[in-house]
């Protein structure tokens, strides 16, 4: 009886000694995925930002406006005034559409007349 709950307890630390061995290398390669998505998102960060750089060097007020100095031919922008603008109170909105009106039809369609 002995021999058997030797046995037992051997095949048991085997077992677990197994599980812990797969369990590391789950969570080796599981930090390296990290890793690699941590470089990724380093690397987007990175070129978000060259891409809102070159944003705001394209819409510099300057450049625009000599952009639209040498389009006005074509463009015909003219710059925003304060009297261009209205109070929404002004604006004629279209009317929402009415409810439909529930008809009340009789339950049986044979005793409409």
């Amino acid at each position: 009886m002995r021999s058997i709950t030797y046995l037992a307890c051997v095949l048991i630390v085997m077992g677990l000694a197994f599980w812990a061995y797969r369990e590391n290398y789950a969570t080796q390669a599981s930090i390296g995925e990290m890793g690699q998505v941590q470089r990724e998102i380093a690397g987007l960060r990175e070129e978000l930002g060259v891409l809102r750089a070159e944003w705001a060097y394209l819409n510099r007020p300057d450049r625009l406006r000599q952009l639209v100095d040498l389009n006005f031919e074509r463009l015909q922008l003219v710059p925003v005034e304060t009297g261009q603008f209205i109070d929404l109170d002004h604006i004629d909105y279209p009317k929402p559409p009415a409810p439909p009106e529930f008809a009340t039809a009789p339950a049986n369609p044979e005793e409409q007349p």
